[in-house]
């Protein structure tokens, strides 16, 4: 007979030592994350994570310890989530209850990635349950990727693998590298220190000293204009238009350029009703294509939140829908159900809400080459920018991150739009309402920006795209069927194992 698993089990009192214990480690991993950026707390989470997990033995003790440890690292990561409920004074009551249960909500992953390393009882089963918690709440009910764990190292080393593996299989990596050493922390040797020690300068050296800076010589270049209109002023009657007028003069100023872009929903009206603003973003782009954010009705009576392309009469040439629209934010998900129950307030808050656009599609700049548009939120799912019908030669952003706050929300959307350039080995042209526009080479690396809450424009080379990576030519399929089947595997065995009298 196989003896069980030597730990010993908890005592009541022992179990709350060691959910203190996650809930410190959770926070402090958090730490990890823009703008603190202080990315060896998430190997210390990792490590504390698998330590603590190693004398947990019953399931719903793992599942409580990941919880813990997720509220911990998703309620100082999400903080930036109160932000949305301040615009508007009639919701400011709502804000701390939405970042509590998107916290709780997000700690139910881990917790089911604890709770099935223990059910598969084997010491090593962590590694895989957590990595895929972590792809489920990517994909799961539209998915949230927000905040993962590699997202830390987007400026170090270990972010660059991103391009071999993606962001599950950086997770995967940070959970071996968590598992081997908290195995080894009860009987510390110098080998292993040593050994530890060394795999952690790798994956946090900086990325700039080791990857090589983008080609931008004789390249293409991109105007990228932010006017700055804080949320509650950017629709309303009295000053909305100031800041298409803003746009408008960065658009006019003086430079050479070969494409200009503005951000996310940059006019205040329905495209249908703005032939005279497209038309003076025309005549001020010149013979400069202008791309730039507003919302339209299609054809169906739905409003789509969408990217158009002009010419420089002003008419629309290309049209792109975003199709990964944000539940709770641009749509109600099982609104149905909250009318049935009598929450009807929550059902109608966005009327009928936003359309789905058809999916990723590349639009055509013609010497630039062909872009995939992403809007926003869509820049938060590697697999919504693996999904385009074609390699493109170029990323295009654009976003209004005035939603997010004036602190760490909008610097981890622009560090996670940096996951995306590396993952797929291209630029991105990024222009952010609030901040941060960029231009993002192939690596990642910041070419030019304009700082987060200033208004003004920044012109900057579009830099080339680098070969194919394998990321880009796998996805998360191969991953993912192996996590299943390791999962599979041991259940197989757990169920062949005899328990111990």
């Amino acid at each position: 007979m196989t003896p069980p698993l030597d730990v010993p089990r908890q005592t009541p009192r022992a179990l709350w030592v060691t959910l203190i214990f996650a809930l410190i480690a959770g926070v402090v991993g958090a730490f990890a994350q823009a703008p603190f950026e202080n990315g060896v707390l998430i190997i210390v989470m990792m490590l504390a994570a698998f330590f603590l997990h190693t004398g947990v033995v019953r399931g719903l003790h793992a599942a409580l310890l990941g919880l813990t440890l997720g509220f911990g690292y998703f309620v100082v990561t999400l903080s930036w989530i109160i932000s949305p409920f301040q615009v508007d004074p009639t919701t400011v009551w709502m804000a701390p209850f939405g970042l509590v249960f998107m916290a709780l909500g997000m700690g139910l992953f881990w917790a089911f990635g604890f709770w099935g390393a223990t059910i598969l009882r084997r010491p090593w089963a962590l590694i895989v349950t957590w990595t895929l918690a972590e792809m489920l709440r990517a994909y799961l009910f539209t998915g949230f990727a927000w905040g993962s764990p590699p997202q830390a190292l987007v400026d170090m080393l270990g972010g660059q693998a991103l391009a071999y593996v993606g962001p599950h299989g950086v997770m995967l990596a940070l959970c071996v590298i968590g598992w081997v050493f908290s195995r080894n922390l009860p009987r510390f040797r110098l080998v292993q220190g040593l050994a530890f020690f060394v795999s952690v300068v790798v994956i946090l050296m900086p990325a700039a000293w080791v990857t090589p800076q983008p080609l931008i010589a004789d390249r293409p270049v991109v105007r990228l204009v932010q006017p700055n209109a804080p949320q509650a002023e950017k629709w309303n009657a009295d000053t909305a238009w100031t800041f298409v007028r803003r746009s408008l003069d960065y658009t006019a100023a003086a430079g050479d350029v070969d494409l200009i872009l503005w951000p996310e929903t940059s006019v205040p009206s329905l495209l249908h009703n703005a032939q005279n603003v497209m038309q003076a973003v025309g005549e001020a782009g010149g013979d400069t294509t202008v791309a730039l954010g507003i919302l339209r009705e299609r054809d169906d009576g739905m409003l789509a939140n969408s990217m158009v392309v002009l010419d420089g009469a002003g008419a629309v040439t290309q049209t792109y829908d975003k199709h990964h629209i944000v539940p709770f934010g641009e749509y109600i998900p099982l609104r149905w159900a909250f009318n049935a129950i009598g929450l009807n307030f929550v059902g109608d808050m966005f009327g009928d809400g936003f359309g789905r656009g058809e999916g990723a599609k590349l639009l055509d700049f013609g010497a630039l080459g062909k872009a995939l548009p992403l809007i926003c939120y869509e820049a938060v799912f590697a697999h919504d920018v693996g999904a385009a019908p074609a390699r493109p030669d170029f990323l295009i952003q654009i976003t209004n991150d005035a939603w997010f706050g004036d602190f760490a929300g909008p610097q981890q959307h622009l560090a996670q739009a940096r996951m995306r350039a590396i993952e797929q080995g291209l630029p991105m042209a990024r222009a952010a309402n609030t901040g941060i526009s960029a231009m993002i080479g192939p690596h990642g690396h910041i070419i030019a920006s304009v700082a987060l809450n200033q208004a003004g424009y920044v012109d900057a080379p579009l830099p080339a795209p680098l070969a194919p990576t394998l990321y880009s030519k796998t996805g998360d399929r191969p991953l993912g069927a192996v996590l299943i089947m390791l999962v599979l595997m041991c259940l197989l065995f757990a169920a062949r194992r005899p328990k111990a009298n």
